[in-house]
């Protein structure tokens, strides 16, 4: 699906966004865009909006014209006029005809305009959540990025709602011209006078509106500071820490302190801005009780017909209130486009896009070649000059302390991010050539921060591991026996279709089980298992498992030898098994070999394991 190309109204200030408002060109292009979107998510949501907005805005200038003209003929046929009284009835029917006309049209299309808000809300969040999980995997650590994202997923929250909005505008932008030229048949000046009086409205709302937009810009950091202490809050696992190290009304006040930099300043614009706005309603108020003034004197001296003043209240009544809505509008609209800019930046962000060559299956040999790292926006490197071998079959640990680089040569061979210098080859082809997931095809990976799927069942957390084949209760069965997980599930009050989160409850009211961090772990691992991938790459993965278990656990891995095992672990027991160490120190290797050459060097590699000899 085509997305809205880049435009904006801002500019980048030293790695912010400044909100300054839009243009009247850049409001233009930004209602081309979402009328673009729209279009093609919903085509018959543009048709029917641009008729309500034409009917909404006609119908009832043509309801007060037949009104005043009732007005009229009823005066006259108190006159003694003949036929008068007859005419008025038409009049009246007529009247009555378009109001049930508007009853009917209003009603349709509230219905309609739920719909379709409905199908354009989902289209947009669909693209953005599919664009957010396809980008460059470096630009999850980028904070830029993420800035950008917070405002563009705010504004795909509100699609929907601009559309409708700008919809409302174009319905009171037609309502405010009809009625002028509504006007202008009674007198060029009474327009005149109208439009003068609606412009210190307008531009006082465009004032605040922007002052709005640049504070919600300004405070970016502190409203995502305040989400993530109300997410903590509310997570039960996270209370017992909260409660026992007292820090509950600490975070209570921070929150408070933080809501209350962004929401007061906002609120103080609007304080400041009252005179102005009371001004701006005086000018109003005397430009409509000028207009009626006028137009009783007329009546009386020049015997104008009666029901014109009923037509020049109802005009000047209309036209203010459409201006007034429009305002209303303007001031909702504007915070709304001002993030505009950031969703069509974001949507602008390249997706990761991997090469084309498709592996036919596990690669014989896995080769780091001359690789070197360092993050984005980060000169300092992670890897320098890392080299090494993994032929199809082996087992090897990557061993170091804390920071040495272990898990980012592992996502790097993963091709979750790519080398700053050098290659990884797979049977001597750069990994930068070969389809992303043909790749990740061959791969199961645990990681130490590996997802609890918190709102699905045991089974379907380990069933997770491969959901593009049919569910295999076979596969099921083994992958819990090989991670030690079958008493684990078959103890829980479901069995494997327990929900594993206690806020999840089954139809019956059983609630779901709170599991330990060994018990995740585990299951974690049986995902892996499941995933029945060729090259297994295990990062920590048994942190949380007492010895005795791992020792099982890992006996399962080794026993079979059709697989490619590359391990990180802080145990002794796991790395001796291995075929080959890899011993990192800042970002270089500094040691290779077996457990038992490595141990005989007493260099890095038997300091770091000293303790566990």
């Amino acid at each position: 699906m085509t997305v809205p190309s880049g435009s904006g109204g801002r500019a980048r200030r030293g790695g912010r966004i400044e909100g300054s408002g839009l243009s009247p060109r850049a409001y233009l292009r930004a209602a081309k865009d979402i009328a673009k979107l729209t279009w093609q998510a919903t085509p018959g949501t543009i048709v029917l909006q641009l008729t309500g907005a034409v009917v909404t805005a006609v119908l009832p200038i043509l309801t007060t014209w037949f009104a005043a003209l009732t007005t009229t003929e009823l005066a006259a046929a108190f006159a003694g006029v003949a036929g008068a009284g007859e005419q008025a009835i038409w009049y009246v029917l007529i009247t009555a005809g378009l109001g049930l006309v508007l009853t009917g049209w209003r009603s349709l299309e509230q219905y309609v305009q739920r719909l379709s808000r409905y199908t354009l809300e989902a289209k947009v969040s669909d693209i953005m959540y599919e664009r957010f999980l396809s980008l460059d995997f470096w630009r999850y650590d980028d904070k830029e990025t993420i800035d950008v994202y917070d405002r563009a997923q705010r504004f795909s929250q509100f699609y929907a709602q601009a559309f409708q909005t700008l919809s409302r505008m174009a319905s009171q932008v037609i309502t405010l011209i009809t009625s002028t030229i509504a006007l202008v048949l009674v007198g060029w000046w009474l327009a005149l006078i109208l439009v003068a009086a609606i412009i210190p409205g307008i531009w006082i709302q465009f004032r605040l509106s922007r002052a709005q937009v640049r504070h919600w810009n300004s405070t970016v950091e502190l409203r995502r500071q305040k989400t993530t202490i109300e997410r903590a809050m509310f997570q039960p696992e996270h209370i017992a820490e909260l409660r026992l190290y007292g820090i509950v009304r600490h975070l209570l006040d921070l929150r408070q302190q933080l809501r209350d930099l962004d929401e007061r300043q906002r609120i103080e614009f609007e304080r400041r801005y009252i005179p102005l706005r009371l001004l701006a309603d005086f000018i109003e108020l005397v430009a409509e009780v000028g207009s009626l003034i006028w137009i009783v004197l007329q009546i009386i001296a020049h015997q104008q017909p009666v029901g014109q003043f009923l037509y020049v209240q109802q005009l000047v009544s209309r036209a203010l209130g459409a201006m007034n809505s429009f305002v209303t509008e303007i001031s909702a609209l504007d915070e709304q486009l001002a993030n505009l800019a950031d969703y069509q930046r974001f949507m602008d962000y390249p997706t990761r896009q991997g090469g084309t060559r498709r592996l036919a299956g596990p690669p014989t040999v896995i080769e780091v070649e001359h690789v070197s790292f360092h993050y984005p926006n980060s000169e300092r490197p992670v890897l320098e000059d890392v080299t090494m071998r993994i032929e199809r079959g082996r087992r090897v640990a990557i061993v170091g302390e804390n920071g040495a680089g272990k898990s980012t040569l592992i996502k790097l061979i993963s091709g979750l991010y790519r080398p700053t210098a050098g290659r990884i080859l797979l049977d001597g082809v750069d990994l930068q050539e070969i389809a992303t997931e043909s790749w990740h095809e061959q791969l199961a990976v645990l990681q130490q921060d590996y997802l609890a799927y918190t709102f699905a069942s045991a089974q379907d957390n380990v069933r997770f591991g491969d959901v593009d084949r049919p569910f295999s209760q076979q596969d099921f069965d083994q992958a819990l026996r090989d991670a030690e997980a079958r008493e684990i599930l078959d103890g829980l009050p479901k069995g494997p279709h327990t929900y594993v989160h206690p806020w999840m409850a089954h139809e019956d009211g059983t609630r779901g089980v709170d599991l330990s961090g060994g018990q995740w772990q585990r299951i974690a691992l049986a995902r892996n298992f499941y995933r029945n991938a060729p090259i297994v790459i295990l990062d920590e993965p048994t942190s949380a498992i007492d010895a005795l278990a791992e020792a099982r656990i890992f006996n399962h891995l080794f026993a079979d030898h059709d697989r490619t095992l590359i391990i990180i672990s802080h145990r002794l027991t796991t790395v001796q098994r291995a075929d080959a160490i890899v011993m990192l120190q800042r970002g270089r290797i500094v040691e290779t070999g077996t457990a038992a050459e490595l141990l005989a060097r007493r260099g890095a590699f038997h300091t770091m394991f000293e303790s566990q000899l």
